[in-house]
């Protein structure tokens, strides 16, 4: 189609055209007052020397129309997959689609919302039509059509903030007089301290309105630790002890209430993650050596490590005379290290300590007790070890992993890896350890024993046992077969990888999460989780991944390296994953733990209203009989096209406004005060008026 207009291209400055224009109507003002003949003519005179100036043209443009765009947003997060909704979605959307092309030049860009890590905070459905239209400028659009349940957590303040002038029309999907129960979290704590309790609290939400206390239970990575009742709105508070270090995985769950919405929701997932206050460690030393030193230094270096160290040399009980001057300035305090206060130790160390009777066997008992009730002993042998006075011939061989034979070498020979210390996690990668022999010095003792339990990680001399490790009750115990450690820390021979072994003994000692020998692990990185299991068997099987829904997966793992595999896992859902590989379970959540997004999922027509009538545009159930049919059948309003500054909806129908927008092929441009035509008219108006004021002049004489 074409358009025409008249464009003006001054030849003079705006400002010296409008001071001629002032002058010529002050000039034509006075001679018409004046009553002077010619008066209108030189009037127009002017006028056409002020059109002459100003360049006149016909501007003939050759438009194209384009189509109006209509956005139409479909919510796919979460909350949509729940009841009918997904049915009501998807006919909505297909017939939206129809209509919209049988109203005739209208672009339909359909947008969906998506299922992302934005759902962490919730449904973003204005970030999503922002994205969907980066492309099309805002003049361009007809209307904004969302179908949604209602619950959009991005909704802007103010019509301003929309960034378009069309009318958004929300058409609502689910129905009247929906029901829920959840888990709502009111203060959870995402750290506590080993051995400690934190508490975490809770309420029941339930829409219907039920003030019947109802069932919660707890569980912790897995397994069920409380139930307690509490009424729905009830603030209840709920202790949990915090296990071990590392996520310790605790769910909270409500029993359902028929023909309730879903039951996502009836779960609430808290990870606190355990940290240890500082270690307390007791350190005894039998008789004075050079690797006392090494580790009494390598204790107090770590900041984190309350130490008490003691060294005996003899019996509490004895008096022999010793002059006052030469005793300790405090007696050694047994009866509370080895009686009352034992169990505040995280691990006891024995550094060549001989069974002298130092101690009396009731403390050796104590610390038998200590162990196998989740403690944890490492047993530094010496020369004494090899010998009936040493402490395995005490009640501590009850728990002792090697047995001595008499014997004990003396002579220099290279520490080793074994073959299980290649797959344990204590040994496994230590530097200078894949070369043979190993690239660290000669060590000159070991004491021979029989390995009676556990594992021998590091070997000696005829690969005999140099570092056993062993479980016992709830707690375990090591056995370093050498006084010679000190070597390594002195650089003699360029040393050894000294800290490194003692640092992950200890933490294996005191039962760290990492340097289990058997474990399977989970972590989440957005919807990535990573797999990894540690084991000393030669082969494993798949992983079991169950979803929050229940769907079941197997996930093959890749050697990675002695004793560790990996493997990936893409989530599809957002919740607790449960993963299992024989005995072996794990629990990792994907996402955040409580998603916003199905915080509340009770369909509504409150939350976008105002936004949705300040644009113009209208908000509406779209389950039929009124908003009350649950069956997924819909009611969809007319759709109808009005001009700019009507109307956009009513009580059935929405509108899309038309935009008028087009683009302009061609331009063709005629002057009209240039060239000979221009000329002459500027003259015979100028000539009409001489000749007039002539004719009047002469008139004049002649009367």
């Amino acid at each position: 189609m074409s358009a025409w207009s008249i464009a003006f291209s001054p030849l003079v400055p705006s400002w010296l055209l409008i001071v001629m224009g002032l002058c010529g109507l002050v000039v034509v003002a006075l001679a018409i007052w004046a009553r002077r003949p010619g008066a209108w003519l030189r009037a127009l005179g002017v006028a056409l020397v002020l059109a002459a100036l100003g360049d006149p043209s016909f501007v003939r443009e050759d438009r194209e129309p384009l189509k109006d765009t209509v956005a139409l947003v479909l919510d796919t997060s979460g909350s949509q997959t729940i009841g009918e909704r997904p049915a009501q979605m998807r006919a909505a959307g297909e017939e939206l689609r129809k209509r919209f092309a049988a109203l005739g030049n209208v672009d339909v860009r359909v947008i969906e919302s998506g299922r992302s890590e934005a759902e962490a905070d919730g449904t973003k459905l204005f970030a999503a039509l922002n994205a969907g239209l980066a492309d099309t400028p805002p003049e361009r659009l007809g209307a904004v059509v969302m179908v949604t349940d209602g619950i959009v957590h991005d909704i802007p303040d103010n019509v301003d903030r929309l960034g378009f002038k069309a009318p958004l029309h929300v058409l609502v999907t689910g129905h009247d007089g929906e029901r829920d129960r959840r888990i709502e979290l009111v203060e959870a704590p995402r750290f506590g301290i080993v051995g400690k309790t934190v508490s975490i609290s809770a309420r029941v939400v339930d829409s219907g309105g039920g003030r019947e206390p109802v069932a919660i239970r707890v569980r912790r990575d897995g397994a069920d630790i409380a139930m307690v009742h509490g009424a729905p709105g009830e603030t209840i508070e709920l202790p949990v002890h915090v296990e071990h270090g590392g996520p310790n995985v605790v769910e909270i769950e409500v029993d359902p209430v028929p023909g309730e919405l879903t039951t996502l929701n009836n779960k609430a997932v808290v990870t606190v993650e355990g940290v240890r206050d500082k270690l307390k460690v007791l350190l005894v030393s039998g008789e004075p050596h050079a690797g006392e030193r090494t580790w009494r230094n390598l204790l107090r270096s770590d900041a984190n490590v309350d130490l008490v160290h003691f060294t005996i040399l003899r019996p509490p009980e004895k008096q022999d005379g010793t002059p006052i001057n030469e005793l300790a300035l405090i007696a050694f305090p047994t009866a509370d290290l080895f009686g009352r206060k034992i169990g505040d130790f995280d691990l006891i160390i024995f550094d060549r300590y001989s069974n002298q009777s130092v101690l009396p066997s009731i403390y050796l008992d104590n610390i038998v007790k200590y162990v196998r009730e989740g403690g944890a002993l490492l047993i530094a042998a010496g020369p004494d070890f090899a010998s009936t006075s040493g402490i395995y011939f005490s009640p501590l061989g009850a728990i002792s992993p090697g047995k001595p034979d008499g014997d004990m070498v003396e002579r220099p020979f290279h520490p080793r890896v074994s073959e299980l210390g290649e797959k344990h996690p204590v040994t496994r990668g230590l530097p200078g350890a894949e070369s043979d022999p190993p690239r660290w010095s000669d060590w000159f003792r070991q004491i021979n024993v029989e390995a009676t339990r556990g594992q021998s990680i590091l070997t000696g001399v005829g690969g005999k046992p140099l570092l056993l490790l062993s479980r016992e009750g709830k707690g375990r115990v090591a056995e370093l077969l050498s006084d010679q450690m000190w070597l390594w820390a002195r650089g003699y021979q360029g040393g050894g990888p000294y800290l490194e072994i003692l640092r992950r003994l200890a933490h294996w000692l005191m039962k760290e999460p990492d340097l289990e020998e058997e474990a399977l692990r989970a972590t989440a990185r957005g919807k990535e989780i990573r797999i990894e299991r540690q084991t000393l068997k030669d082969r494993i099987e798949p992983v079991t991944v169950v979803a929050p829904s229940g769907a079941l997966a197997q996930v093959a793992l890749a050697n990675a390296a002695p004793g560790l595999s990996r493997g990936t896992y893409e989530a599809k859902e957002l919740g607790l994953y449960r993963l299992s590989e024989g005995d072996h379970t794990v629990l990792v959540n994907v996402g955040p733990d409580n998603p916003r997004e199905f915080q509340d999922v009770i369909s509504s027509t409150d939350h976008m209203r105002q936004i949705a009538e300040a644009s113009g545009g209208t908000i509406r159930r779209i389950a039929a009989n009124g908003g009350r049919d649950a069956s997924g059948a819909i009611d969809l309003p007319r759709i109808a096209s009005v001009g700019a500054g009507s109307l956009a909806g009513g009580s059935d129908w929405i509108g899309v406004r038309r935009t008028d927008s087009h683009v302009v092929r061609s331009v063709g441009v005629a002057p009209l005060a240039l060239g000979l035509s221009g000329l002459a008219v500027l003259l015979a108006a100028f000539v009409a008026a001489w000749l007039a004021e002539g004719r009047v002049r002469t008139r004049g004489r002649g009367e």
